[in-house]
């Protein structure tokens, strides 16, 4: 099946016969069937652009395929000296509109309309660029012009949902507009991706990984759906998964930084078993620090000395010096050697956290903060609007407010699973934003 549509696709895009909505929909189809068409296309594409002498005709069917390729500064070029027909000119928008040229697409868009391109998918396009704009009223306003079928479609009721939410609409009616997109085009890849990401930030990750499985199936695929989905398959440690995710981004954009690095931080993911060992390992010793110190038998002197100090367990004993158990009352060296002999048998020492325990006891100085500053600490850490990743790991590491993150070092949120470097700097612009800084920095 994949090599007969690699053949069809060459033939679309090679050949001189009609190219319009209906082939690129075939191509974006059969891309959509098979992920492995996609290096199909390019081929193809590769092969239309050596030929010398391309009429216009051929030039607009190369700009658009450039498009769907994610070359869009190509296809702007190309597109530009094409032969200036409806489609040229739509594409060309969409060119624009993907290199965050705004302004450019909207007149690209009205030349497509006087030259004859459907009206309702123009006014659709143009909404999208004016929201982007900035203008979402003016958004608003192309689609309450829109009546009719179109307002059924999965693109305008998606386009409508993103408008709502741009205007600070509550996430109620957004999810309402993207669950009826959906029900009207189960592969809108759009649709797909704004309902999957609404379910993701409500902490429903079964079902967003689902809508985003459907929603990376389609293509053109939004490059968030890719990441955030390659994400959810690092969760499931899914390491294989996660890195075609990444990978198919880098198709498109070779240099993606964030491609990139989760790309590596999955590759080198995919030995986590020395990491689980090790928190097997740190498991045992956490059960172990917790054991009582009254299970073991100790003279009379060395309770009643460790009771007076607080000392309850073994892990309190390993954040506890020799200098500080001595300079208790009454506390002299045979205790101090009763007790190093039974810290011994359980491969334990002396004071051996205690550095790290005074680390940790270190709180974040709120002396200096106005009543508006520590009220900010008690805000909750969503308020940061950090990215996927980074919110997770909050979650992972119990952090709710905006307070006790603040009490974590950059090591400590390094030691989170999937929180890289990427994520702590994140993290602290915007914790900069608030003038606020990790316990540490």
């Amino acid at each position: 099946m994949s090599q007969v549509e690699a053949v069809d696709l060459r033939q679309i895009v090679v050949s001189n016969s009609t190219f319009g909505p209906n082939e690129i929909s075939r191509i974006v189809g059969a891309i959509s069937e098979d992920y492995n068409n996609f290096r199909s296309l390019r081929d193809a594409v590769g092969e239309l652009q050596q030929q010398e002498g391309r009429t216009p005709a051929a030039s607009a069917r190369l700009g658009v395929c450039q498009y769907l390729l994610g070359r869009y500064s190509e296809a702007v070029a190309t597109l530009t000296s094409a032969d200036g027909g409806a489609l040229t000119n739509f594409y060309l928008g969409k060119a624009h509109l993907a290199l965050d040229k705004y302004a450019e697409a909207l007149t690209a868009y009205e030349s497509a309309e006087k030259a004859g391109y459907n009206r309702d998918d123009v006014a659709l396009a143009k909404a999208e660029a004016k929201r982007y704009l900035g203008d979402p009223q003016s958004s608003l306003a192309i689609l309450d012009a829109l009546s009719g079928a179109v307002e059924q479609t999965a693109e305008y009721l998606y386009q409508r949902s993103a408008t709502v939410s741009a205007l600070g609409g509550n996430s109620a009616e957004v999810i309402a507009l993207l669950e009826r997109a959906v029900e009207s085009d189960d592969r809108h890849a759009g649709a797909l991706f704004g309902l999957a990401l609404e379910n993701d930030r409500h902490g429903n990750d079964e079902y967003a990984r689902q809508l985003y499985e459907r929603a990376a199936a389609q293509f053109p695929a939004h490059v968030g759906t890719l990441l955030n989905l390659g994400l959810l398959y690092e969760d499931m440690e899914h390491f294989d998964r996660s890195k075609q995710c990444y990978q198919r981004i880098l198709d498109v954009y070779p240099n993606h930084p964030r491609a990139r690095l989760f790309f590596k931080d999955a590759d080198a993911s995919r030995d986590m078993y020395y990491d689980e060992e090790a928190r097997r390992r740190q498991d045992r010793l956490d059960q172990m620090l917790s054991v009582p110190v009254t299970d073991f038998e100790l003279s009379v002197r060395s309770r009643n000395c460790l009771q007076k100090m607080g000392i309850m367990t073994l892990g309190d004993l390993t954040n506890t010096t020799e200098q500080d158990l001595l300079a208790s009352k009454n506390f002299g060296e045979t205790s101090l050697v009763e007790i190093r002999e039974m810290l011994s048998q359980k491969g334990l020492e002396l004071g051996q956290f205690a550095s790290k325990w005074r680390e940790e006891e270190t709180s974040y100085d709120t002396s200096s903060l106005s009543e508006d500053e520590r009220a900010l600490l008690e805000r909750p850490i969503s308020d940061l609007n950090l990215s996927v990743r980074a919110r997770k790991c909050m979650v992972r590491l119990g952090l709710s407010t905006i307070g006790e993150l603040l009490r974590c070092t950059g090591d400590d949120l390094l030691e989170c699973k999937n929180f890289g470097v990427t994520s702590l700097i994140e993290v602290r612009e915007k914790l900069t934003e608030a003038n606020l800084k990790l316990r540490g920095d």
